[in-house]
């Protein structure tokens, strides 16, 4: 009698073999499928697994959360592309043939998406050279907004409004972009404030000073700065100079501190300037002769 495991492992056999799809005389056997299948796993796996030691090396603190990001979007990108080549060469297609023919119809793409392929090298500079990172605060045509996500061809941001925005990664790399997230940990901000001529400068400046004190969302060290800035046409200019954390809604503070600043002035009756212009009337002080008096000229046949 045939041994029972040889007859299932032949059964197993002829299943794998048996052909699913045919095309151009090829076919799709069921152990391609299985081979494909076996990939796509593999390859999910693989990059869940390097996610893992990625993310430990930054809890560690060997990688900054950006760094950790870009590594983590580069060897994802990675590990599909070798995926779908791998699956291609499992289903028996020949990859070089494949890029040999579409060579011509590749060039002919290209000078259609040149932008596509502008924003697509951007994205790879930008997760290389780790420039912006994710959780930064940049500013871009003058919108501020925090990096959420750098993709390959697009980055998403989200504005101060709370709305996300989808940036081409060609517009960060190429224009001028502020990255308000530095090194350090604090940022300089500037509060402009004009007052009027006559008023007492050392009130002006211990006000000011003494408004940036107050507010919990500027810090103590280094110390607020106030600068007699000009004399103006109108008025006497004087720049208030702090430094805060709260990056991404500094416009906030300087809102509450021009409301603590309108308030003290109106205590300490300082006035804020406004522009005044002196208006002089000419009148005209010819006096015209009535028609009556008016001369009569000759009869000639010039005036005719």
């Amino acid at each position: 009698m045939p041994d029972s495991t040889s007859v299932s492992s032949g059964r197993i056999g002829r299943l794998l073999e048996k052909s699913i799809v045919s095309f151009n005389e090829k076919n799709i056997y069921v152990h391609d499928v299985f081979t494909v299948i076996l990939i796509v796993v593999g390859s999910y796996l693989l990059i869940r697994w390097i996610k893992r030691l990625l993310r430990a090396a930054q809890k560690a603190n060997r990688l900054t959360v950006g760094q950790q990001y870009a590594y983590s979007q580069l060897v994802r990108y990675v590990i599909v592309l070798l995926s779908i080549v791998l699956i291609l060469e499992s289903l028996g297609q020949d990859i070089t043939i494949l890029l040999a023919g579409s060579a011509a119809l590749l060039v002919g793409v290209g000078l259609g998406l040149q932008q596509l392929f502008n924003d697509l090298v951007s994205g790879f500079f930008l997760l290389f050279e780790n420039t912006i990172r994710v959780g930064d605060i940049i500013e871009v045509d003058g919108m501020v907004s925090r990096v959420q996500e750098i993709g390959i061809r697009t980055s998403k941001v989200k504005n101060r409004d709370g709305i996300s925005v989808v940036i081409p990664n060609s517009k960060i790399v190429s224009n001028s972009v502020i990255n308000w997230t530095t090194d350090s940990s604090i940022t300089r901000f500037t509060v402009m404030v004009s007052v009027a001529y006559g008023s007492d400068v050392q009130q002006v400046r211990d006000i000011l000073l003494e408004c940036a004190d107050r507010h919990n969302e500027i810090v103590r060290s280094p110390k607020p700065i106030c600068r007699f800035n000009d004399f103006a046409e109108s008025s006497l200019r004087f720049e208030l100079l702090f430094w805060s954390k709260n990056r991404f809604r500094i416009e906030d503070v300087k809102s509450d501190i021009r409301f603590m600043v309108n308030s003290e002035f109106a205590k300490n009756n300082v006035r804020i300037p406004f522009p005044q212009r002196d208006i002089h009337i000419k009148t005209d002080t010819r006096i015209e002769a009535p028609e009556d008096d008016q001369p009569e000229l000759p009869e000639n046949d010039t005036f005719k």
